[in-house]
């Protein structure tokens, strides 16, 4: 599967239907997605991709936590230090969630983790901000696509599952604060906006990136996506995948416009 080449050929793709969101228009569950844990898990092959997802999804928000934790450290008021600390502990309570749930399914939440740490951790350094704005659109664009896929993904999910990764996908406010910042910013030098949009450009392709190393260097997820289990998920087709990309990029161009950048 070469998501990598699916993703940059969708940025050029032709405009796709209107949809509420980057998931795409609902449809009715089939197969996995109509049925619940207790059902689904009853297949091995479905149980180790539902593990390595929430083991992918809970150190991505423990690494949210740290980031956030971090970039406050460079806010430059109090009020903006409070504001990502209250943003920080969100983010925690989202890893809490996720290690919960591994955990009450037998899973130690530390071994579902380990595979993802260093390409994470990869990730956070290859795109370590060099300030204030910087971070704010990290957290905005980076964290956004990020949370774009695992929406798509959740799609596929028994409906337990589902609901757990799309309730620790919410919105800790983060989007609302960076765009009233970022824009404050850019009306009071108007050249900040030139270096923020190439940084914003950087980060989608690091994240679409990232997207495909998540899955593709783990055999039960991509199978869960690409194939189907045992016969009870559709998974995504190789012109699904385009779609897929197609509606990230596009939500990713509507969140470049909210901020005021060039996409």
């Amino acid at each position: 599967m070469r998501f990598m080449e699916t993703a940059e050929n969708a940025e050029n793709a032709e405009n796709t239907p209107n949809t509420e969101s980057a998931t795409g228009a609902e449809e009715q569950p089939v197969g996995i997605a109509a049925q619940d844990w207790a059902t689904a898990a009853a297949s091995p092959q479905y149980r180790a991709a539902v593990v390595d997802l929430l083991g992918a999804l809970a150190y991505g928000e423990l690494a949210a936590f740290e980031r956030l934790a971090e970039d406050a450290k460079l806010a430059p008021t109090l009020a903006d230090k409070a504001e990502l600390a209250k943003m920080a502990s969100a983010e925690f309570h989202h890893f809490e969630r996720l290690r919960d749930r591994l955990a009450a399914v037998d899973v130690d939440p530390t071994e579902a983790m380990e595979p993802f740490a260093k390409a994470l951790d990869d990730f956070h350094r290859q795109t370590a901000p060099s300030d204030w704005l910087e971070g704010l659109v990290k957290a905005y664009v980076g964290d956004s696509i990020a949370s774009d896929f695992y929406r798509e993904v959740a799609t596929h999910l028994d409906s337990d599952t589902r609901s757990l990764v799309l309730g620790v996908l919410d919105d800790t406010g983060h989007g609302n604060f960076a765009v009233e910042k970022v824009r404050a910013a850019i009306e009071a030098d108007p050249r900040v906006g030139g270096r923020l949009a190439l940084w914003a450009r950087r980060l989608m392709g690091e994240a679409l990136s990232q997207a495909q190393r998540v899955v593709a260097e783990r055999d039960a997820l991509s199978t869960m996506l690409v194939g189907g289990v045992d016969g009870m998920a559709a998974g995504f087709d190789l012109a699904a995948v385009g779609e897929m990309f197609t509606r990230i990029t596009k939500a990713h161009t509507k969140r470049m416009a909210a901020l005021g950048l060039a996409a």
